[in-house]
């Protein structure tokens, strides 16, 4: 899990790695970028940062009033900076490399590239209570919150493209967060009462999760805030050993001998 110095829900983006997968592919059917806001001001400092680590920038371009700048990361899944004003419930950890005035706040949102509109459509707007943005060209904007805690879903439509193969560089799935277990099971029964199939809902730890595949193919979770990620250790201690959910324990002198190292590096900040 990869966040902000709390782990905040609206911040979290989450890795499996597997070891020598292929790559994915490309196509419809799948969430095809992930964005997320920094600060108005600061293309030039990302700029500067990613063109020294070898990434190669598009951008930037202008989408629904805002800047947009993209790139890949190394497994060719998409990534965008969309700069915004100021947000004043971003926490900085101190360790940062990234200076404050520069760095990531939040997930922005995502697109979910889909062959059809209409009944993924129904799902945000209908079922989710997303509400409908505006159009630019093929994309098709929906926003859920409010305030700092605004999130965006963009429907990129391409009819006449396969569909995706999921592997590496490929985003899972995308979760939408809800307060609590009640909130949870609420949704869960939205859910099943519009026809859908849905999961049970599954511990993980740190949160309560159910799945469901919207009509485009593409795979949501809801997810509750709580626990929270300081369950099991201190905010100062979050990410420097390996956490297992109770019943997984059994199996930890295994589990450390067989799963791949991390590696954390700090990172000189350029200037």
């Amino acid at each position: 899990y990869y966040g902000d110095e709390l782990g905040q829900p609206g911040t979290i983006l989450t890795f499996f790695p597997f070891i020598d997968a292929v790559r994915g592919k490309r196509g419809k059917g799948e969430v095809s970028a992930v964005s997320f806001e920094v600060p108005a001001g600061s293309f030039e400092f990302w700029a500067s940062h990613l063109s020294r680590e070898g990434i190669h920038l598009d951008g930037p371009l202008a989408r629904f009033g805002e800047d947009v700048l993209s790139f890949q990361d190394p497994d060719g899944m998409s990534v965008e900076l969309i700069a915004r004003d100021a947000n004043n419930e971003y926490r900085h950890w101190p360790d940062n490399p990234v200076p404050k005035e520069f760095a990531v706040r939040r997930l922005h949102g995502a697109t979910l590239t889909l062959g059809r509109r209409e009944e993924t459509d129904w799902v945000l707007q209908k079922m989710l209570k997303f509400r409908f943005a505006g159009q630019h060209d093929n994309r098709f904007r929906y926003l859920t919150g409010s305030g700092a805690s605004e999130s965006a879903v963009d429907l990129l439509i391409k009819a006449d493209i396969p569909f995706a193969r999921q592997s590496a560089g490929s985003v899972h799935h995308i979760a939408w967060r809800v307060a609590d277990d009640d909130a949870q099971l609420l949704w869960r029964s939205e859910i099943v009462g519009a026809g859908m199939e849905v999961t049970e809902i599954l511990d993980r730890q740190y949160f309560r999760s159910i799945y469901f595949r919207e009509p485009g193919g593409v795979l949501f979770e809801i997810a509750t805030d709580t626990p929270g990620f300081a369950v099991d250790e201190p905010i100062a201690e979050l990410g420097e050993g390996l956490k297992l959910p109770p019943w997984l324990e059994p199996s930890r002198l295994k589990l450390e001998r067989t799963l791949p190292p991390v590696e954390l590096k700090q990172r000189r900040t350029p200037v």
